[in-house]
C-alpha cells in the first residue's frame, strides 16, 4: 500500500474512545472498526463471469464467485456478493483491468467498516435494520444491502459478527445512534 493508505484517517476518528459504556453489569456488545480496510468492487456482466473467476483464482485463490446474497472467505481475502453483478473483495487486486474488461474500483475510502458482534448483536440490530436477522434467514455468510436510518449500507455476517459497511461521510451519525442504542445492553467499544 502506499503512502496515502498509511495517512487514512478513521472517519470515526477521535469519537471512537475505547472503553465501556451503559449498563456495567455486562459487556453483551462489542464494537470494532477496520481501520485500514481495503475493499474493491468488481462489476461483470454474465459473459465476462469466466475472466472474474480467473482474477479471483489467480490473485486470491477463490475459484467461483458467490452467489447473490452470499460470500466466500478464505485465508487471503473474502468476496462479498452485494449486487446480482458486482462484488466486493477485501484485498487488494492488481488485474490490469483492460485486459479483464471488468471495471475495479477501489472503495477503501469511501467505507466505515463497523463490526459488532456479542450476546445482544442481533437485538440491537434488529431495531435499526429492516431485515430479518434471525440464524436461519441471515446465516454466516449472508450479504445485504439495507438502510439504516434513510442511508443505504451493506450488512455481512461473518463468524466474526455483524460487518456494517457505512458510507464515510454518514459513518458518525450512525455511529452514535448504534452507541446510544447499545448502551442499554452494555456496550465495550474495542
Amino acid at each position: 500500500m502506499g503512502n496515502a493508505d498509511n495517512n487514512r484517517m478513521s472517519a470515526l476518528g477521535r469519537y471512537y474512545v475505547k472503553g465501556h459504556y451503559g449498563n456495567k453489569e455486562s459487556n453483551n456488545i462489542i464494537f470494532e472498526e477496520i481501520e485500514s480496510l481495503v475493499l474493491f468492487q468488481v462489476a461483470f456482466w454474465p459473459d465476462t463471469v469466466s475472466k472474474v473467476e480467473k482474477i479471483l483464482n489467480s490473485e486470491l485463490g477463490i475459484k467461483k464467485i458467490p452467489k447473490p446474497g452470499s460470500s466466500i472467505i478464505n485465508s487471503s481475502a473474502s468476496v462479498i456478493r452485494v449486487e446480482p453483478l458486482k462484488i466486493w473483495v477485501t484485498a487488494k487486486l492488481e488485474e490490469d483491468t483492460s485486459k479483464a474488461d471488468t471495471p475495479i474500483l477501489d472503495l477503501s475510502h469511501s467505507r466505515t467498516n463497523l463490526i459488532i458482534h456479542g450476546n445482544d448483536a442481533t437485538k440491537l440490530l434488529n431495531r435499526f435494520l429492516p431485515i430479518d436477522l434471525r440464524e436461519n434467514s441471515f446465516g454466516i455468510g449472508a450479504v445485504a444491502s439495507t438502510m439504516f436510518h434513510h442511508v443505504g449500507i451493506t450488512l455481512w455476517r461473518t463468524e466474526r459478527g455483524y460487518h456494517l459497511f457505512l458510507p464515510r461521510g454518514f459513518s458518525l451519525s450512525l455511529f452514535e445512534l448504534l452507541k446510544k442504542g447499545a448502551k442499554q445492553f452494555g456496550l465495550q467499544i474495542k
